[in-house]
C-alpha cells in the first residue's frame, strides 16, 4: 500500500450563519466547557472568529454574514502542494481556491460530497 503524502491538520473550521453564532458560541463555553477564545480577524468574508481547544485539535468557529447554513472544513497537510495539487487534478479533484482567500503554499478542495479541505503545505524538519 502506498503511503499518504496526505496527513490530517490540526485545524478545523465551523462556518457558522451569524443569525446562529453567539448561541453556538455559547454552546462550546458554557454547555461543553471548552476553553473559547475570541481572536482579531481582518477578513473579507469571516466577520468574527473563536478558537475551541478540542483535544488534540483546534475548532475555529467562523461567523460568516451570509451563509444560510453551517458547514464544517477540514485541513490536511502535504509535504509539496504541487506534487499534492497534481494528483488531486490526476483523480479528478479541481482546486477550489475561489472559496475564500489563501496563501500561496494552500489550495482548497472538495471531496465529491461538497465538504471543503484546506490543503497547506508543511514542510518536516
Amino acid at each position: 500500500m502506498m503511503r499518504s503524502m496526505f496527513e490530517a491538520g490540526i485545524n478545523i473550521a465551523i462556518k457558522i450563519p451569524k443569525s446562529k453564532y453567539d448561541q453556538t458560541v455559547s454552546f462550546y463555553k458554557n454547555v461543553l466547557h471548552f476553553e473559547v477564545t475570541e481572536k482579531p480577524i481582518s477578513h473579507p468574508t469571516v466577520s468574527r472568529t473563536h478558537e475551541v481547544k478540542f483535544g488534540q485539535n483546534i475548532i475555529w468557529l467562523d461567523c460568516v454574514d451570509f451563509y444560510t447554513h453551517s458547514e464544517t472544513w477540514l485541513q490536511l497537510t502535504v509535504p509539496d502542494i504541487a506534487e499534492a495539487t497534481t494528483h488531486l487534478l490526476a483523480n479528478g479533484i479541481p482546486t477550489c481556491d475561489e472559496l475564500e482567500e489563501l496563501p500561496n503554499n494552500m489550495h482548497w478542495i472538495q471531496d465529491p460530497a461538497g465538504t471543503v479541505f484546506n490543503i497547506q503545505e508543511i514542510k518536516k524538519s
